[in-house]
């Protein structure tokens, strides 16, 4: 049995960054540190680039860019941190010399990462962790980040069923297989902002990848966490939200409310499924309570619900158990 923690964007940059100038390493993650440390591994997708290179992308229009000091490895490290999806519109937004550097720092670190990398078939990548889970990461977002034969970049892959592009899912996942996984984790960053529920097409794409032998699907990119479906025992979590950042808070949305996903999986096999509701306040993530927890529960229930999924209530959390 292995507990996987996934939790969806970590942007340690602008606004956060400049808060770790004063800030201890571990503060950003609040008193969600202990949830983290007792899984057997974590996987977040980090939506910035760590370098000291000061020059942003400009080479097509791009409103955002982020940006942290090496200092954030240390955040990462805290957290116990063991791989980053690092396929999202973000990871290039310091040029091809900041994911190299973001890339160099994850590995004098020992956190793995899958979705970017020096080149196509290195961004293509699956990457095994330990207990046999291996990572595959890929993103619909910003084309033009999109690694190539002998360019950096990210694991582009557009969000459809035609036949070349399930053929990559299932080279990926054959991969994996081949290079010993027992538990394939298929990491998304797609889809537009601020939207609380995917698409037929999402939906479709997302079932098939686990017809080609991922286990688990792992979205994000919509800034709000979206329902979760069971498709044929297997979780498809189609987007976690945002887990650390220095957001402008929508009213109506609340990109500002989100979960730590806990999951207990026995090689291809989900055996449980824990949602943690957590609150962002301004560069941090907390355990969300009171009042605040009980609407993020409901929320998610109903919006499970719409996909089939109930979830059984514990005082702090949702649970589902598959028997």
């Amino acid at each position: 049995m292995t507990t996987l923690a996934l939790a969806g964007d970590v942007m340690l940059g602008r606004g956060v960054n400049e808060r770790l100038g004063a800030a201890r390493p571990e503060e950003p993650w609040g008193d969600t540190l202990t949830l983290l440390h007792s899984a057997d591994l974590r996987i977040v997708n980090l939506e910035c680039a760590i370098t000291e290179h000061d020059h942003p992308w400009s080479r097509t229009p791009k409103v955002f860019h982020f940006r942290a000091d090496p200092r954030a490895i240390d955040v990462l490290r805290t957290a116990r941190v063991d791989a980053c999806s690092l396929a999202n519109n973000h990871t290039l937004d310091f040029e091809e010399k900041g994911l190299l550097d973001t890339l160099a720092h994850l590995e004098t670190a020992g956190i793995l990462y899958a979705g970017a990398g020096r080149n196509l078939e290195e961004a293509a990548r699956p990457n095994l962790l330990e207990g046999g889970v291996a990572l595959i990461a890929c993103t619909d977002n910003e084309p033009p980040f999109a690694a190539g034969p002998d360019r950096p970049g990210t694991n582009y892959l557009p969000v459809s069923l035609a036949p070349e592009v399930m053929s990559r899912v299932e080279e990926a996942v054959g991969e994996a297989r081949d290079a010993g996984a027992k538990t394939i984790v298929f990491s998304d960053h797609w889809g537009p902002n601020m939207v609380e529920r995917p698409r037929d097409v999402f939906r479709r794409f997302a079932r098939g990848v686990l017809d080609r032998g991922a286990d688990v699907f792992y979205g994000h990119s919509a800034h709000v966490f979206q329902g979760v479906e069971i498709y044929r025992r297997k979780p498809i979590l189609y987007d976690t939200g945002d887990f650390i950042d220095d957001y402008a808070v929508d009213p109506r949305l609340r990109n500002d409310r989100s979960f730590l996903f806990l999951l207990s999986m026995y090689g291809s096999d989900l055996e449980r499924l824990e949602l943690y509701p957590v609150s962002l306040p301004y560069a941090r993530v907390e355990l969300a309570r009171g009042e605040e927890r009980e609407a993020i529960l409901e929320r998610m229930a109903s919006l499970s619900a719409e996909m089939g999924t109930v979830f059984d209530r514990s005082e702090d959390r949702l649970v589902l158990e598959l028997v």
